[in-house]
């Protein structure tokens, strides 16, 4: 799905530690991905109509709503591999049984936290992911509560599955699939860094927005499998990669920032990536964007 302005605007607000931005500096930003300032005003009028968005007592702007666990889920990137503990062979599972009857953006919150969380459906109204996330059974049942599963799912423990039924669950996720987007990740960023530097200022904080952001999406919908499933280390060395990049996409969005007197905002190149919890304030529809796949 391509950027656009209300996107581009929620995710420069959703990545505030704190405080609030000026218009103009919204403007600026939009001009840098080809937005017209009457485009990007009208945007935020409509978002601040809608109640997304609010402007403060100076006439800055701050997002509106609650999207904290979401926020936790995507920032805490760098650190992912600190989620995991080891695996004995047992899986969590969600009972969906209720989940057709839902309608509109809770439907769609309700599979989104599934798909963060990185389950897979099993079939007989089950959905399941290996339980290797540290805080075990209640640990993902708190998490997927919060990023917005619907109530009347069950969330429990599975274990002594029979062979037939193990290695179907084991089968669930495209181990092959994951291990090319792990290299394809890596050459992306390879190459993007190494253009970079031959480019002006304002192109490559474009681009270091839009694939640290493409990148950082595969990051947050990981399934975190375990070793015994798919190797970690493919995935432990996109990680590594990203963190370099990382540290490419501050130092192109350093100066843009200051001269607006925006509070530091998080890495630079999660702003695209923060759509996702600015969405689920915006319209209920926690969308993650593009390379989100």
């Amino acid at each position: 799905m391509p950027l656009t302005v209300k996107s581009l605007i929620l995710d420069l607000l959703s990545t505030l530690r704190r405080g609030s931005m000026p218009v103009r500096a919204l403007v600026a930003a939009g001009a840098l991905f080809g937005f017209s300032e009457n485009n990007l005003r009208v945007t935020l009028a409509r978002l601040c109509s809608a109640g997304s968005v609010e402007r403060d007592e100076r006439g800055r702007y701050r997002l509106r709503g609650r999207t904290d666990a979401v926020r936790h889920q995507i920032l805490s990137w760098r650190r992912i591999e600190e989620r995991l503990q080891p695996w004995d062979g047992d899986w969590v599972a969600v009972h969906t049984g209720a989940a057709p009857a839902l309608r509109g953006a809770r439907r769609r919150r309700h599979l989104q936290a599934l798909r963060l969380l990185g389950f897979a459906p099993f079939g007989r109204g089950l959905e399941l992911r290996p339980d290797n996330l540290r805080g075990g059974i209640a640990g993902v049942r708190e998490q997927l509560q919060a990023l917005g599963l619907a109530p009347a799912a069950g969330v429990f423990g599975l274990c002594d599955l029979d062979p037939s039924d193990q290695r179907q669950a084991t089968g669930l996720w495209d181990v092959n699939a994951l291990l090319d987007c792990y290299a394809a990740s890596r050459r992306e960023l390879g190459e993007s860094a190494a253009r970079l530097p031959g480019l002006s200022h304002e192109a490559a904080m474009v681009e270091s927005f839009l694939v640290g952001g493409r990148v950082l999406r595969r990051i947050v919908l990981d399934p975190l499998l375990p070793e015994a499933i798919a190797p970690a280390s493919e995935r432990e060395a996109m990680i590594d990669v990203m963190r370099e990049y990382d540290r490419m996409g501050r130092s192109r969005w350093a100066d843009f920032l200051a001269r607006f007197d925006v509070p530091h905002l998080r890495a630079p190149v999660e702003l695209h990536l923060a759509t996702a919890a600015a969405r689920l304030t915006a319209d209920g529809d926690l969308e993650l964007m593009g390379g989100l796949s």
